[in-house]
């Protein structure tokens, strides 16, 4: 049932890509935008940004939350963000307005709803369950995974639904639980990184970092951004339009980097098709794993450019 399940969930566009589920695109940079703000919801109409997330969460004020929830869906229903995601964080079920945060929003059908705290996969459960019964079944769900019992139950948690487009990290929080110190290096956190991104690689979903919240850090900044590529992260959230750039081109792919995806597939095609399996291209040796890491670079470099163009 499991593998049939996985291939429900995938796509296969034959010649060109991979396997690939269908909530696969571009999440370089996420971007948190407070509901309690107008002006910087109608800002982030016009960034240069993957995915907009509309923010009901923690950081709204008590007394700005009914207007916050008025805002969002007021932006939802215009749908004039174009080709960005856009994402809705409610807040937490055992609020006074996580449940009406859920009924307003499936409404004005975002392209996900962002749900935070989640540990368990009942958690995972219960946000489906409230999500459809306020009719909002066709919608992906979201997950932040913000809490060590969240990090410990990672694959659990991604195991749990095909509704699921996205685990995000909140590696703020995780820090403080941890009793922790944030550092460059990241020292604290990067075994939670990495069980995570296993967990969400496990059950084919796209992974995102958690935020950099030292506005003025610039160089840190970047410095996370390029440390979590490398260990596999599709993407940053974000918390402010002046880190747009650096998340969005340590996240994209570099030219040298789809000449050398392009010159794999070719190369091992012609090598198979002369009855070899393995072909050396620039001093590395290919296999058919290194192919499809090839191709998915280049589905996800058409999709950049087309939101570029945009």
């Amino acid at each position: 049932l499991h593998r049939v399940d996985r291939r429900q969930r995938q796509m296969c566009i034959r010649d060109r890509y991979i396997f690939m589920t269908k909530y696969f695109r571009p999440r370089r940079s996420m971007l948190y935008v407070p509901g309690c703000n107008r002006r910087y919801l109608e800002k982030a109409k016009t960034l240069k940004i993957d995915s907009v997330i509309l923010d009901l969460g923690d950081p709204i004020l008590i007394e700005a939350k009914e207007e916050s929830r008025s805002n969002v869906v007021d932006f939802l229903n215009q749908k004039k963000y174009g080709k960005r995601e856009v994402v809705v964080r409610v807040n937490d079920f055992d609020s006074p307005w996580g449940i009406n945060d859920i009924k307003a929003v499936a409404k004005a059908d975002p392209d996900a709803v962002l749900f935070p705290n989640i540990e368990s996969r009942e958690d995972v459960l219960k946000a489906i369950n409230e999500l459809d019964k306020a009719g909002g079944k066709k919608i992906p769900i979201m997950l932040m995974i913000e809490s060590p019992k969240g990090v410990l139950h990672a694959e659990e948690i991604a195991a749990s639904s095909t509704r699921i487009a996205c685990l995000i990290l909140a590696t703020s929080d995780l820090i403080s639980q941890l009793h922790a110190r944030t550092t460059q290096s990241r020292i604290a956190v990067l075994h939670s990184l990495s069980r995570v991104i296993l967990a969400a690689r496990a059950y084919d979903l796209a992974v995102i970092d958690g935020i950099h919240s030292n506005l003025k850090a610039t160089d840190a900044f970047e410095y996370a951004c390029r440390i979590g590529r490398d260990m596999g992260f599709d993407g940053k959230s974000l918390v402010h339009p002046d880190q747009l750039p650096y998340a969005n081109d340590a996240y994209s792919p570099k030219l040298s980097e789809i000449k050398n995806a392009r010159e794999i597939i070719t190369s091992l095609a012609e090598a198979n098709a002369s009855g070899r399996g393995t072909v050396v291209v620039n001093d590395r040796l290919v296999e058919h794993h290194h192919v499809n890491a090839a191709k998915r670079l280049l589905e996800l470099h058409e999709m950049i450019e087309e939101l570029n163009n945009e």
